[in-house]
């Protein structure tokens, strides 16, 4: 696994996170509340950044409701689940266009990025995003963000060669962007 760290910078304000594969294990097109299950150690990472008086949110593409494969509502239903189990968080950010709409909310377009920050009354230099492909990086960097790569199992190799910030998990990624003191007081 590589490891990177990106060039110090002060705590981000906010940390929004990629939905699927990042905070929650990525079932393909899920309208399955019951299918929802927290990343290995997404809790606690969450609850790090909410002890810092972080805010935190999720921006999540959903090209399944473009596709016909699941609809708004059930899409709504396990954001709310996650919600449930994870959250509450301060923002949401859900894309519902497939690849091909040209739609600028749709990452790696930086469209969700900048709204989060908006919502959240945070320039989006002070803002990370943490996802677990090449999308996610590019939509914080385009926003003028930083990002941290998750990589999973989907994760390209030329995604992970070109993350500014690399890290084994969600929990590693909060750490980082915590910087060291919040990583001793973890302990």
């Amino acid at each position: 696994m590589i490891v990177r760290s990106p060039v110090a910078r002060p705590a981000p304000e906010a940390v929004l996170f990629d939905r699927d594969g990042t905070l929650v294990v990525d079932v393909p097109y899920n309208g399955d509340p019951a299918r929802v299950r927290p990343m290995p150690g997404a809790r606690e990472a969450v609850h790090l950044l909410r002890a810092a008086g972080i805010s935190t949110g999720v921006v999540t593409n959903q090209s399944g409701i473009a596709r016909g494969l699941l609809t708004a509502e059930q899409a709504e239903r396990v954001n709310r689940r996650v919600d449930e189990l994870l959250g509450p968080f301060a923002v949401w950010q859900v894309c519902p266009h497939g690849p091909d709409d040209g739609c600028a909310c749709r990452k790696p377009r930086p469209g969700m990025v900048l709204a989060a920050a908006r919502q959240l009354g945070v320039a989006p230099e002070r803002v990370a995003v943490i996802g677990d492909i090449g999308a996610d990086v590019e939509a914080a960097t385009a926003a003028g963000a930083t990002a941290v790569l998750v990589p999973t199992p989907v994760t390209r190799p030329e995604e992970v060669a070109a993350a500014p910030a690399v890290q084994p998990d969600v929990l590693s990624a909060v750490r980082l962007l915590l910087g060291e003191r919040h990583l001793l007081e973890a302990r």
